[in-house]
């Protein structure tokens, strides 16, 4: 068995982590264990289930720039007093040019793993820009979610090359399947019965736009009172939208339900799911979306990768509210199974696994045999 060392910012229910957490469940941990070395001291959403399944977890303060000295020593000692450790599989960008130079040093074979395509806007964004920049030459190998976020963070050179690898934000096709027992559970319970629910997953940030789908709703809902709002995460601007929510005299209509771990179910009791996101690697709630056969209205601004059937349909924020209220009061609300057509797409988790974890055995080897 090997242990990899995952490097993320927190556990809780993000993109990135909630990918990672599908893909150690699925692989074989009697020849893979994942550990982790994380950014808080928070006992966040998935730490218990780690511990669990046989994981560890290390606790490393937060890069804030004037700590950079104080890091580099950290993780020189952590590797000194880990050399159990020989493959370092890091989903932060921001400052994985500090740590992996260090890790390369101590013998370990390095990963960078992209999961978005943009840092976003302002000052901060343009640090991260230049921090990220030196991965692109020393890293040993470079995984992506997605085309396009591995051609933002690598560069062609990069993608094209043979120490490159596609790994789709995978899901346990089956466990999204809709489910009408689910569907008349949860309506039920949230007082949705008779209601048209449009639905949302997806952490409080601004890259998920949140003050934009507050606005879809409301004009969809001056249009059929009926409509009622699902929003699923938490996130750090979670009090502005409640906030703006009670502004616009709709709070009535919106549920906030929080970090949950009945995501797969709660889709079964939506009608149609809205994504308007400002940027993305490739959404896994959009994979999920389309395993549980729902329509799906998502911003062009995300790739083209995640389109695997027909229930998904593009449109601009620049096109404005009332282009995507016409949309989604115009679809057929119907549920179709395309769960064919994810497994067919590579968006299995458990042959994403085995993929994996063949990588991970062939980078010890020195990945000729890929």
């Amino acid at each position: 068995m090997i242990r990899i060392l995952h490097v993320l910012g927190g556990l809780d229910r993000g993109g990135a982590e909630t990918m990672v957490m599908n893909l150690y469940r699925a692989i074989d941990r009697n020849q893979v264990q994942f550990d982790f070395i994380i950014h808080t001291e928070e006992r966040q959403a998935y730490y218990d289930e780690i511990i669990a399944l046989g994981g560890k977890i290390y606790s490393l303060p937060a890069f804030n720039g004037k700590n950079f000295f104080a890091m580099r020593k950290l993780w020189k000692n952590f590797f000194k007093e880990h050399p159990e450790y020989k493959i370092l599989h890091s989903h932060v960008r921001s400052y994985a040019s500090l740590y992996l130079p260090i890790a390369k040093k101590a013998g370990l074979k390095t990963i960078i793993h992209s999961h978005n395509t943009s840092n976003g806007h302002g000052l901060a964004s343009f640090v991260k820009r230049i921090m990220q920049y030196p991965i692109r030459w020393q890293s040993d190998y470079y995984f992506a979610c997605s085309k396009e976020a591995g051609k933002w963070l690598f560069g062609n050179r990069i993608v094209n090359g043979s120490r490159y690898f596609l790994l789709p934000n995978a899901i346990d096709v089956n466990a999204y399947a809709f489910d009408e027992r689910m569907r008349t559970k949860y309506r039920k319970e949230f007082c949705l019965e008779n209601k048209f629910v449009i639905g949302h997953v997806g952490r409080f940030a601004k890259q998920k736009n949140h003050d934009f789908l507050l606005d879809v709703f409301k004009s969809v809902y001056e249009r059929n009172s009926s409509a009622r709002l699902l929003l699923v995460g938490t996130g750090e601007l979670m009090d502005d939208v409640k906030k703006k929510c009670d502004d616009m005299g709709i709070s009535e209509c919106v549920l906030f339900l929080g970090s949950r771990s009945d995501v797969a179910q709660l889709f079964s009791a939506m009608d149609v799911f809205v994504f308007p996101s400002l940027h993305e690697g490739l959404p896994v709630t959009v994979v999920e979306a389309q395993a549980a056969g729902i329509r799906s209205f998502i911003s062009d601004k995300i790739t083209r990768d995640v389109e695997l059937s027909n229930l998904l349909t593009y449109l601009s924020i620049d096109s404005g509210i009332e282009s995507w209220t016409n949309e989604i009061l115009s679809c057929q609300i119907e549920r179709v199974d395309f769960s064919m057509n994810l497994k067919n797409a590579g968006f299995d988790i458990f042959d994403s696994a085995k993929k994996l974890s063949t990588l991970y055995f062939d980078i010890l080897k020195g990945w000729d045999c890929l």
